[in-house]
């Protein structure tokens, strides 16, 4: 099928969809309220298939990509490699799975060694540890609400395994005639990669660059103290590139990179802003400034969003903190295991760049 267009089509429905000439993108349902389908991006040459992404090993999501792949008439066997933007759980464990079965090899970015490293060491990440971190930043009552729900309890490693490469930024690949350039972009992860193919026109971006939602930079095994400041600088990087058609991981097709990193980027001036006012008014903690502003495209109240929704916001909040304070605009002190922040000199004006 070719690309479905209009405001009226859903980008989520399951198919096969041809956005570029060789190149199909295969929704994949998630289970999630905000997010319901993950792109993964078959590219077709004369020894089978190369497969960025692999979706969520979940039987729901198997069946998508299998229904698509019989679309053009291949099959989970026909794949020769995945090769995976970053190792969050809804692009990455479906490919080890596929690889259980058949062998497939699996590529990952070098930037995500240390988490890999992590989700299958001697003792596995714990989704408590999200938690801990959460109560630090003054957020004991989300804490109260996600452990009400049983968020904690579970293994955080569950359907992860090392890749059977790592990707260097810089790595080229062949797909038939056509190259793809690997290009690190840390940030939404440590090792987040996206794939450009230049002759071709069109970027791969993964998480980096999203058409219509923000990409969080918050949720990791042992996030950096700075992957704000590192997602914007990659951000730059890409934008400083000739401009290519968007294939992004969620979301529709039809977007150009630059226009949409320029977004990115005023959106983040803005909440640096905004951040820094809430804490002249008064807030002190990573949970209170996150009260005070609004979260989506709708600028929903805190109140209003789910728990896991609220740590994931006070997460976002304490990123943007660090760079306020990375940029000499604001402090950080613990005290009675509570991290504080404030204010000083001179606020950011609304395109600061760090």
């Amino acid at each position: 099928m070719s690309e479905p267009t209009g405001a009226a089509q859903d980008w989520t429905e399951p198919g096969a969809y041809l956005v570029a000439p060789g190149v199909w993108r295969l929704p994949a349902v998630l289970p999630l309220d905000g997010l319901r389908a993950v792109n993964i991006y078959a590219l077709t040459d004369a020894d089978g298939l190369t497969l960025i992404d692999g979706g969520w090993a979940l039987d729901a999501a198997r069946r998508a990509l299998v229904d698509g792949l019989a679309q053009i008439g291949a099959g989970l066997g026909d794949i020769k490699r995945f090769l995976v933007t970053h190792a969050h759980r809804d692009h990455y464990t479906n490919a080890i799975a596929v690889r259980r079965e058949f062998g497939t090899p699996v590529l990952l970015g070098a930037g995500e060694r240390a988490t890999i490293d992590r989700l299958t060491g001697p003792v596995p990440a714990k989704f408590s540890d999200q938690l801990a971190s959460l109560a630090r930043n003054g957020g004991a009552s989300v804490v109260e609400a996600l452990t009400a729900h049983g968020f904690g309890d579970g293994d955080s490693a569950q359907g992860f395994e090392a890749p059977d490469e790592w990707i260097a930024d810089g790595t080229k690949f062949q797909v038939g005639d056509r190259t793809l350039e690997a290009i690190a972009t840390p940030g939404h992860t440590r090792g987040h990669v996206v794939f450009a193919d230049r002759a071709a026109d069109v970027l791969f971006a993964g998480d980096h660059v999203l058409p219509h939602i923000t990409p969080s930079v918050a949720f990791e095994v042992d996030p950096s103290r700075l992957g704000l400041r590192d997602y914007l600088g990659s951000l730059r990087l890409v934008r400083a590139m000739p401009d290519m058609e968007l294939l992004p991981a969620h979301g529709p097709t039809g977007t150009r990179v630059h226009a949409r990193v320029d977004a990115l980027l005023a959106h983040h001036d803005r909440r640096l802003a905004d951040m820094a006012d809430a804490l002249t008014a008064g807030a002190s903690t990573g949970f209170d400034v996150a009260t005070q502003i609004g979260w989506t495209r709708r600028l929903r109240k805190f109140a209003d969003l789910d728990p896991f929704n609220q740590m994931l916001a006070v997460f976002e909040t304490v990123l943007h903190l660090e760079l306020l304070v990375a940029q000499g605009h604001a402090t950080v002190q613990e005290i009675d295991a509570i991290r504080t922040y404030a204010t000083v000199g001179t606020a950011p004006d609304r395109s600061d760049r760090a």
